[in-house]
């Protein structure tokens, strides 16, 4: 009997120092306890090597990151009544949209156009003056032939640089001359008035393109196509009879 409780004995106690080294070895996480961050120092899979605490933190910085930018990404959308106010002053609401490239055009456009005014406008002054003066030393010409003289000058500058040098008194009185002037004139002064409407309706163009592309900032432009096609069938009535065919969707 003696040995036999010795034997119970020593089985009991085996019994319970193996469930303490279990015990010890054991880590018990309740569902809804949260490990802070800082308290992950390695991670351990079998058969992979042991990241260290420093390169662990390094990923996580660059994860949060990344997720940060994208955030920042998906949440901009151009306000359309914002954009209208910064296309009031010309590319500025290209800018508020982030349509960088349509800077250069909307740029070059504008500069196209106002160089068209001035080209315009400078010759236009400049005929327009040589025609009004050469009718006034015609008037002066026919003044004096009317008083039987003859007058000699002096003539405008701004009509006798058109003609040879010597030769205004001919030129004062030809009327194919003086006709020629004011076409000219008129030819400048209508490319002129059409440039600064072209100007107008670029500066239009250029609000309107701000407006619309910050409505259409988020619309899905992606080139694929979704075809779907299914049978159809038309039931017989006192009016048609049955009919049997295929309808076709194209969705974009």
């Amino acid at each position: 009997m003696k040995g036999k409780s010795v034997i119970v004995l020593i089985v009991v106690l085996l019994c319970s120092f193996i469930r303490g080294g279990f015990a010890q070895t054991e880590t018990v996480i309740k569902r809804d306890t949260v490990i802070p961050r800082d308290t992950i120092t390695k991670i351990v899979v079998p058969g992979e090597t042991v990241a260290s605490d420093s390169t662990v933190q390094a990923v996580l910085v660059s994860a949060d990151s990344l997720k940060l930018l994208q955030t920042e990404l998906k949440v901009f959308k151009p306000d359309p009544n914002k954009a209208l106010l910064y296309a009031l002053v010309p590319g500025l609401g290209q800018i508020y949209n982030r349509k960088y490239w349509k800077l250069p055009l909307v740029y070059g456009a504008f500069m196209g156009c106002m160089y068209a005014i001035t080209w315009n406008n400078k010759n236009y002054k400049d005929y327009s003056n040589a025609y009004f003066d050469i009718m006034i030393d015609y008037g002066k010409v026919q003044l004096a032939n009317q008083e039987g003289t003859t007058y000699n000058g002096p003539w405008s500058d701004k009509w006798t640089i058109f003609v040879p040098k010597g030769q205004e008194s001919s030129y004062v009185s030809n009327t194919q001359f003086q006709d020629n002037l004011k076409r000219r004139k008129d030819y400048y002064r209508r490319y002129r008035d059409l440039s600064i409407i072209i100007t107008v309706g670029v500066y239009a163009i250029s609000i309107i393109d701000a407006y619309v592309d910050a409505h259409l900032f988020d619309f899905d432009v992606s080139p694929d196509l979704s075809f779907h096609w299914s049978p159809e069938v038309s039931p017989k009535t006192r009016y048609n009879s049955a009919s049997y065919g295929l309808n076709c969707s194209l969705k974009f």
